[in-house]
């Protein structure tokens, strides 16, 4: 498991965050690369189209963290915006199911510190795993299974995918419980990684990565010299 953090790290990562007398912005431009027509919002927008954008091509998220929509009125599929630079919405999702982006908030994080509680059936109920202060690249290298029904977020706020590595469509779980899958909007109860929300100076995107094999020995850089040729024997007259 990862490193607990110490006490300043813990209140810049608060802080960062949205923490209490924190502030939100994020801004939002027509087309990649940050280019056309912009927007800056600081609190919850139901429709970008209400800023003067047409759509969302590319954002930067200058104090979060925020959520983000593909439909009008925070639904749909969901987006964690953390701090940083998106310049292509494949930068905000690897879902390659949807490409938009209608409506956006503000996301809540109560704590620094984070705990989660997933659950294989509805209601809270069969094998249950418990997270704290940790992010899970897959839940079957850790012996659960990817059959998750229902969720209680005791701390801190959470995202979910469906698929190991952080891959695969997003589900986000703020503190509170979820007692089924169609709580947090999921087509079927199937969660297969699971991080905490954080800045992405504290988060490397998709840190799931298999490990380079180890380079092959090279050749000694200080080869022992070789030893002296025996002497030559007297010839015979």
């Amino acid at each position: 498991m990862s490193e607990q953090q110490s006490a300043p790290e813990q209140l810049a990562v608060g802080k960062s965050q949205g923490g209490a007398g924190a502030t939100y912005k994020v801004v939002l431009f027509e087309f990649e690369n940050f280019q056309g027509c912009k927007a800056e919002i600081s609190a919850e927008c139901k429709d970008v189209t209400e800023k003067g954008l047409e759509k969302v091509g590319s954002l930067i998220v200058e104090s979060g963290p925020w959520v983000g929509y593909d439909r009008h009125g925070f639904t749909g599929e969901q987006f964690v915006l953390e701090k940083g630079e998106y310049p292509r919405w494949d930068t905000w999702t690897n879902s390659q199911s949807s490409y938009s982006l209608l409506s956006l908030r503000p996301l809540k994080v109560d704590s620094a510190e984070h705990k989660l509680h997933l659950f294989e059936n509805p209601k809270f109920t069969g094998r249950k795993m418990e997270i704290v202060d940790d992010d899970v690249p897959s839940l079957w290298g850790h012996g659960f299974q990817d059959r998750v029904a229902s969720v209680k977020a005791l701390n801190g706020t959470w995202v979910g995918y469906m698929y190991p590595g952080y891959r695969g469509r997003q589900f986000i779980f703020e503190r509170g419980d979820f007692k089924h899958w169609n709580d947090w909007e999921a087509p079927a109860p199937q969660i297969q990684s699971v991080r905490r929300v954080r800045d992405m100076q504290w988060h490397k995107r998709g840190c799931f990565i298999v490990p380079d094999p180890a380079p092959a020995p090279g050749p000694d850089p200080d080869p022992a010299p070789a030893p002296p040729a025996p002497p030559a024997s007297a010839g015979t007259s």
